[in-house]
């Protein structure tokens, strides 16, 4: 009976371990945001113009329409310039300010993919548009 035991336990210390090891792996394959190569394509391939953007954005709420032209504005210039034009939006639009922290936060989470990763570069261009929000969306990334 005790050697029966034994060698039960035996087994599982040694099958356990392969287990966990494959049902991990196989977990990290299948993850959703992990696109096979062929969707990636697809994507690239349905790539839209600015005109479709627009009439799409035409569509879309308008703080959505603001974090858009927003995103585009800190991928065309810099952080700095878009932050400027969110305060500018906020005065000019005050119904648009309950928004305004969570353009922000997007605003700083761009701002350190636009820079690879470097998030001291990113907070550089940091200031008091919404409170602390796009220091935040760096910090929330690195």
């Amino acid at each position: 009976m005790n050697q029966v035991a034994r060698r039960l336990g035996k087994t599982f210390a040694l099958v356990l371990p392969v287990v966990l090891v494959l049902s991990g792996t196989l977990a990290v394959t299948r993850v959703p945001w992990a696109a096979s190569s062929s969707e990636a394509q697809v994507l690239t391939a349905s790539a839209k113009t600015k005109e479709q953007v627009a009439a799409q954005d035409a569509k879309k709420a308008p703080q959505e329409v603001l974090r858009r032209k927003l995103l585009d504005e800190l991928q065309e210039k810099d952080p700095g310039a878009a932050l400027t034009q969110l305060q500018v939006e906020m005065a000019r639009q005050p119904s648009l300010a309950k928004y305004c922290a969570s353009i922000a936060r997007s605003l700083g989470r761009a701002a350190v993919a636009k820079y690879d990763g470097a998030t001291q570069r990113a907070q550089a261009w940091s200031r008091p548009v919404c409170d602390t929000a796009f220091a935040t969306g760096v910090a929330s990334v690195g």
